[in-house]
């Protein structure tokens, strides 16, 4: 009876071990992602009695969104296209026949960074009158903002801020100097954003002022399929307009011009040149420049890359590369660890062979190589005798290279017997090519 009574403790034991809630984990906890970028969260029931079911819901039974997909067994929830919105916290909730378990993931939006200045300029302060400038930000992660003033092509940083949302920047106008171009710029990981107000004084000299454009980078090197942007700044009075031009051709399709940024997408050879900042106001205009180079792997092509010769001649293959300088050429034979005896290379590419032998016909590689990648391109040698009837042959170790006609074949020699004077040969035809049947001991 003791032992009945052990067992049916045990199994209660066990029972009440089995029959729990659900246990849950969820991964990952917390993402953080750019909008219109997607996000899956996985929910596991680690144990718990079964069945159990799954679903998922926003903190305060918010809806879940029209881009926010969940799996058929309901374990995996998936955020498509993330926006703003979708920022927040999603509960995955299982339940079975002993309660009920929640567990929370996090989402991130990250967000470039906006700005906002009040008042919009331009601005007239009376002498002696001060002037409170707001710049407010927004943005996740959360920019740095930051007050400058912009004075003859240089930037002059008045106030900075990086855990506020709103900066104020107090203006006293006393002399015509205290008045110009002041900017409110926001930064983060994501970007940049600005916007300029003018700051004009009552009763000072009202005569306009010519501009100065200057640029942030005046040499600015890329590598082709990047992305470069430049900026430029531009004071005067009243404020200058900017814009861009590129020196003897027009600017790249893929371009973007906001204010005094320009950004080039996915940039190239034909890229690369001199682009112009423009500033115009009543007063005049001014121009600042940037050179852009652009690096780009070389691009490889042997001329000729086809050659049909007869044997004795001479020849000269040329590979010639495209690509950004200095560029490197290495020529060698596909199939052979080395060039063919008699063969000679130049750095700038080029490839000789004095006196032609059958046996130098094949293909040929070039590689070029520049501090960006490589290339490379091939050329076919075809080598031949007149076509005069006569038979050549030219031996290379076991192997004679024969012709006959125009056509070249190939035999392997044998060891001949003593008591024969003919010529050994173990071969067999295809194609018009006569190789070694056998492997045969020399």
């Amino acid at each position: 009876m003791d032992f009945i009574r052990v067992a049916v403790v045990l199994s209660s034991l066990l029972l009440a071990a089995l029959a729990q809630k659900p246990v849950l984990s969820i991964e990952p906890r917390s993402a953080a992602i750019k909008q219109d970028e997607s996000v899956s969260f996985r929910c596991r029931v680690v144990s718990g009695s079964q069945p159990v079911q799954l679903e998922w819901k926003r903190v305060n039974n918010q809806a879940l969104g029209d881009n926010v997909k969940v799996g058929p067994d309901g374990s995996v929830l998936t955020i498509a296209y993330a926006r703003p919105s979708n920022q927040g916290q999603f509960r995955c909730i299982a339940t079975n026949a002993q309660g009920k378990t929640t567990i929370t993931a996090v989402l991130t939006i990250k967000q470039a960074p906006k700005v906002r200045v009040t008042p919009t300029g331009p601005v007239t302060v009376r002498v002696g009158g001060t002037l409170s400038l707001e710049c407010s930000a927004s943005g996740r992660p959360r920019p740095s903002i930051t007050w400058l003033k912009q004075e003859w092509g240089s930037e002059t940083v008045l106030v900075s801020s990086t855990t506020d949302s709103k900066v104020v920047l107090q203006v006293t106008v006393s002399a015509p100097e205290n008045a110009g171009t002041f900017v409110c710029r926001v930064q983060s990981s994501l970007g940049t954003s600005e916007e300029k107000v003018e700051l004009r004084m009552a009763g000072g000299s009202s005569a306009p002022v010519e501009p100065r454009a200057s640029v942030s980078q005046e040499d600015i090197t890329a590598v082709e399929g990047q992305t470069v942007t430049m900026h430029c700044q531009a004071t005067g009075s009243p404020t200058p307009d900017v814009s861009w031009s590129k020196l003897r051709a027009p600017l790249p399709w893929q371009h973007k011009a906001e204010g005094g940024t320009l950004t080039l997408s996915n940039v190239g050879r034909q890229d690369s040149g001199q682009y112009i900042c423009n500033a115009t106001n009543a007063a005049g205009y001014s121009e600042a420049y940037v050179q852009l180079e652009v690096d780009t792997p070389p691009y490889a092509t042997s001329v000729p890359d086809h050659v049909v010769a007869r044997r004795g001649e001479a020849l000269r293959l040329q590979c010639i590369a495209h690509g950004s300088h200095p560029i490197t050429y290495r020529w060698s034979r596909v199939g052979s660890a080395s060039l063919p005896s008699g063969a000679k290379t130049t750095k700038d590419g080029m490839l000789t062979i004095a006196q032609l032998k059958v046996s130098d016909s094949g293909n040929y590689k070039c590689v070029t190589t520049n501090h960006v990648g490589s290339g490379e391109t091939f050329a076919t040698v075809t080598v031949r005798v007149p076509a005069d009837g006569a038979v050549g042959v030219e031996v290379e170790g076991h192997q004679a290279f024969w012709t006959c006609d125009d056509t070249p074949f190939i035999l392997v020699l044998t060891t001949v017997p003593p008591h024969t004077d003919s010529l050994g040969v173990s071969t067999k035809t295809k194609a018009g090519l006569v190789t070694e049947d056998d492997p045969l001991p020399f």
